[in-house]
């Protein structure tokens, strides 16, 4: 399995004379109440005495929803006239396993002391479900996994940890179906209940809801955990209605590019293809070839492994896809969007689920479909308004896109992305792309470090509104100022200056920080936007203070 990481030690025998712990943690619509009860079945069909109980959480915050199970490995057959004694919570320092759907909560829950290095064994899918903290920076707020797993490798007798979210994925099952085969495999594989692989597999398969997909789902991760290889290709592109389509142009292209840059290239050409048509993806790869061959020329024995053309393609296919209405209706109305929809609100088969959009188009969004003269016209009539100190033009709607109507206007609106090309939006986007693109070449011609650090300066582009003009705005600045300014100093002495602003302006949206750095680094500061001044009236009978109390 990709990325997973497993560690074990000796197995140890399992007391047969208490029963076996085991505390399931799972996020909101995953399946952790299924994946209780299928134990507790299990436990019945083999005659096993059993017990299960659950605590409520709010993942992120007080923590996943809890269940923990307890099942005793003898049959009820060998203990006449004898009743197990069962505890209803989990006990630090005493549980046998501990199954978690994410990789944090699994680490807050051995924080709370429930793992420990010489019982505890922990079954944990690596994934991440980001906390508000690590989403609010900028720049890539998210923690580092590595450490995360150091504590789970160090407070467990042994550790099955991978991406049980591809599974998901790849299998179109849910992920109760993943950590019960991975469960099952580790307590087959360890002895530490007496039950076979037929007996799992014929609860999920009278569960009667999705068994095709959680028998898949359950058997990849039976042979996650044992052992059996399934590997992915690393270029797997995501399935999308155009990624046969992108396939079939890969062959055209792929070879002109050295291994090291696929990872980058094949996604990004699929989400350009996908975005617009062949012939801007065409231009995608056009581009990338333009800066590949100043790296290679710029460093020809590969020994920074073309990091250059590597992080153009990541950031220049996430700027050629820039989100506009067109490409926003188009998100809404796939399939994907529903599915996730009705899995976040919990809708069980057959319950109707109304879904309402809501937009607020103003003038910048119609101007960014007219020719740029049209646009230019428009936006200076709204300029006129906004300094008379009235409101922003917009046109609030609310579409049900749950009803045939709504969904087809947002089909509709989805479809006129041939609308584009002819749009000041797009031509402006792809001057500035070009602008950003001929400094990453002058400044791989000029040093490869100072191309590499131009390049990564895409990652100021990002979100939509405000924040994606600020970020353009940010990049813009430096490159007129710092990348292609030869008076600044050396090439390597404006690649650490452009690093520097770089993570200036990632560490604060304000700007104050990436002024202070730009002039610390010999470059001005940004100008001050212009901000409109309005006076509102007074309201009556504030004009005269006693009229409040006030003398």
């Amino acid at each position: 399995m990709n990325g997973a990481t497993v560690h074990a030690v000796a197995q140890q025998p399992m007391d047969k004379d208490r029963p076996l712990g085991m505390l399931i943690c799972a996020l909101g619509g995953e399946g952790g109440g299924v994946l209780a009860e299928w134990l507790i079945e299990v436990a019945i069909r083999c005659g096993h005495a059993s017990q299960a109980s659950s605590i409520p959480g709010v993942a992120q915050r007080t923590g996943a929803t809890t269940y923990y199970v307890e099942i005793f490995p003898r049959p009820e057959h060998e203990l006449p006239g004898l009743c197990p004694v069962f505890s209803l919570n989990p006990v630090p320092g005493a549980l046998d396993l501990l199954v978690s759907s994410e990789l944090l909560e699994t680490v807050r829950q051995i924080g709370n002391g429930m793992a420990t290095a010489e019982r505890t064994v922990v079954i944990s899918s690596q994934q991440r479900a980001l906390t508000t903290a690590e989403k609010m920076p900028l720049g890539d707020g998210r923690a580092s996994r590595q450490p995360l797993l150091d504590v789970v490798h160090a407070h467990s007798r042994s550790a099955h940890v991978f991406d049980m979210a591809a599974i998901v994925d790849e299998e179109g099952t849910v992920m109760s179906a993943v950590l019960f085969g991975a469960l099952a495999a580790h307590c087959f594989a360890s002895g530490a209940l007496p039950f076979a692989r037929d007996d799992y597999e014929a609860v999920v398969s009278a569960s009667g809801k999705g068994v095709p997909a959680s028998l898949r789902g359950f058997a990849r991760a039976w042979d996650a955990v044992c052992g059996v290889a399934h590997g992915r290709a690393a270029t797997q592109i995501e399935a999308s209605p155009i990624s046969n389509k992108a396939a079939a142009q890969t062959s055209e292209f792929i070879a002109a590019f050295p291994p090291a840059t696929h990872d980058m290239l094949l996604p990004g050409h699929a989400r350009v293809l996908e975005y617009q048509d062949a012939a801007y993806a065409a231009l995608y790869v056009e581009r990338l070839r333009r800066v590949f061959a100043r790296e290679r020329a710029a460093d020809p024995s590969s020994t920074n492994a073309c990091a250059i053309t590597r992080e153009t393609a990541r950031y220049l296919a996430l700027w050629m896809a820039f989100d506009d209405i067109m490409r926003v209706a188009d998100l809404k109305c796939r399939a994907s969007r529903s599915e996730r929809v009705r899995r976040e609100v919990k809708a069980v088969e057959g319950e109707i689920v109304r879904v309402y959009d809501h937009f607020k188009p103003g003038v910048t969004e119609f101007a960014a479909l007219l020719p740029t003269r049209w646009a230019q016209a428009l936006q200076a009539w709204e300029r006129r308004r906004l300094s008379k100190g009235r409101e922003p033009l917009a046109l609030p709607l609310a579409i049900g896109t749950h009803s045939v109507g709504g969904f087809l206007a947002l089909r509709a609106l989805a479809g006129l992305r041939w609308l584009r090309r002819g749009g000041s939006r797009f031509a402006l986007e792809q001057a500035m792309i070009e602008h950003w693109l001929d400094a990453i070449e002058a400044g791989t011609q000029a040093d490869w470090s100072l191309g590499h650090e131009v390049a990564l300066c895409g990652r100021l582009i990002k979100g939509y509104g405000t924040t994606n003009e600020r970020g353009k705005r940010n990049l813009l600045h430096v490159l007129d100022h710092l990348a292609v300014a030869p008076k600044m100093g050396t090439p390597a002495g404006r690649a650490q200056a452009i690093r520097a602003t770089r993570e200036a302006a990632l560490a604060d949206d304000a700007g104050v920080t990436l002024d202070r750095a730009l002039v610390a680094h010999g470059a001005p500061a940004r100008p001050a936007d212009e901000q409109p001044i309005r006076w509102m009236r007074r309201p009556p009978g504030r004009d005269n203070p006693t009229a409040t109390g006030r003398q």
